[in-house]
């Protein structure tokens, strides 16, 4: 399988939600607001013997008029229409900000015109319903009633080869993703699992809607991922966006 980063760049987030540019070689991190975290956002494409699957979405930010997610896709070689499948671990703003597009006069559609969208039905309830700050209600409207989603419900394989787990870790209907394919084993772990050092080290998010369970957790998938040598893919890590054990 292969393996494409599509990083939209470095941010730093705090209690406000809001994903503010970093840039190392000009801004200081100590003055950002007390709190703050660095941050990668990290979509992945992984190219398989029947897909190309996009997991998560990123943020959905726009450069002269072309999704940012769409022009790293095209200079990676890759038309957006040639994905096949695009596959949600949660859908906080900075994961689906890409899932849907609107233009003047079109309206809202959803940004991939030839993939399947995989997003679990609890998370996509919780979203639209009660929600919280790190959702953006509209912006998922358009995976209601679409004939190009498919609803979740709890754990599953899909087309025998990607299976889904729902964890409530970093977020009440969290799933994780493994992609097994040519005897390879590719984790995607979201939010549960988004910096290889909280894979390393014990480590419990207060920002987590259960910290002590996903710190269990990242124990026990690095433990598992050694014994049968995963590729970890982080979608939060500046410096490690994927590793191989």
């Amino acid at each position: 399988m292969k393996i494409i980063p599509l990083s939209e760049g470095t941010f730093t987030v705090d209690k406000s939600k809001q994903f503010v540019p970093f840039n190392d070689k000009a801004d200081e991190f100590k003055s950002r607001p007390p709190g703050s975290l660095l941050v990668e956002i990290q979509p992945f494409v992984v190219i398989t013997s029947k897909d190309i699957i996009l997991l998560d979405t990123g943020l959905g930010f726009e450069k002269n008029g072309t999704l940012q997610l769409h022009q790293n896709l095209m200079d990676a070689s890759i038309n957006p229409s040639e994905i096949t499948k695009v596959v949600m671990s949660h859908l906080h703003k900075d994961h689906a900000g890409g899932l849907a597009i609107e233009r003047e006069g079109l309206g809202r559609r959803l940004s991939f015109p030839n993939a399947t969208y995989y997003v679990q039905q609890k998370e996509l309830e919780y979203a639209l319903g009660k929600g919280s700050a790190s959702y953006i209600a509209d912006e998922l409207m358009g995976l209601q009633n679409s004939s190009q989603v498919v609803l979740l419900n709890d754990k599953g394989v899909i087309d025998d080869y990607i299976l889904y787990e729902i964890t409530g870790a970093h977020s009440i209907y969290h799933q994780v993703i493994w992609i097994k394919d040519d005897n390879e084993t590719i984790f995607f772990g979201g939010d549960d699992a988004p910096q290889l050092q909280q894979m390393k080290h014990k480590f419990a998010a207060k920002y987590d809607f259960d910290g002590k369970k996903a710190m269990n957790l990242r124990q026990q998938w690095w433990e598992q991922g050694q014994q049968e040598h995963w590729t970890f893919l982080f979608y939060h890590d500046v410096k490690n966006p994927f590793i191989q054990l």
